[in-house]
């Protein structure tokens, strides 16, 4: 597996707000699309967007087919995916680590661990009891046609290959996520 790594820079530039220029991706989970935003306006949207086969959530865990919401950070990009192009999101982060430590779904020492990480600018541990490697990705070998019809990932966005390309114009390490 090819990855490009997750730069240092994550903890700052998830501190800062987004400079004016600088595009980001809202996923709706309502409409079904994803639309990347710059200054303000809304400058692609894309339609039959796919994500967890369990819907959209606020504290998800390992295994269980939802898509966390709130907002993260592209932390690593792989090119050679089984699914195309995969954007990796810094998931979890601080909101879903402070709401399963709240209702109990991971411990003290876990909530530690995801908190150390994103202090230094690392990508927070994946392995997890909430899961990991959430991110948007294309469809790969799988039937071109299913985006449109059903939500199938097991927490993640998906695009058509073509779709995840386009996207890619805009999307690289760094570039801020919103999921609701």
């Amino acid at each position: 597996m090819r990855l490009i790594p997750v730069l240092s820079f994550l903890l700052a530039a998830a501190a800062c707000a987004p400079a004016a220029a600088e595009p980001w991706l809202l996923v709706d989970s309502e409409k079904g699309t994803l639309a990347v935003m710059e200054e303000g306006r809304t400058v692609r949207v894309f339609r039959h967007v796919a994500m967890g086969r369990g819907g959209v959530v606020a504290a998800r865990r390992a295994g269980d087919g939802t898509t966390p919401r709130g907002e993260f950070r592209i932390a690593w990009v792989n090119p050679a995916s089984s699914y195309h192009l995969f954007f990796g999101l810094d998931y979890p982060g601080m909101t879903q680590a402070e709401e399963a430590l709240n209702r109990r779904l991971i411990d003290p020492a876990t909530y530690e661990r995801i908190r150390r990480a994103r202090d230094r600018g690392e990508l927070p541990p994946q392995d997890t009891a909430l899961g990991g490697y959430i991110g948007i990705h294309g469809i790969g070998a799988m039937n071109a046609g299913i985006n449109p019809r059903y939500n199938w990932t097991q927490g993640c966005i998906a695009l058509s290959d073509e779709e995840i390309d386009q996207l890619a114009r805009w999307a690289g390490i760094g570039t801020r996520v919103v999921i609701r």
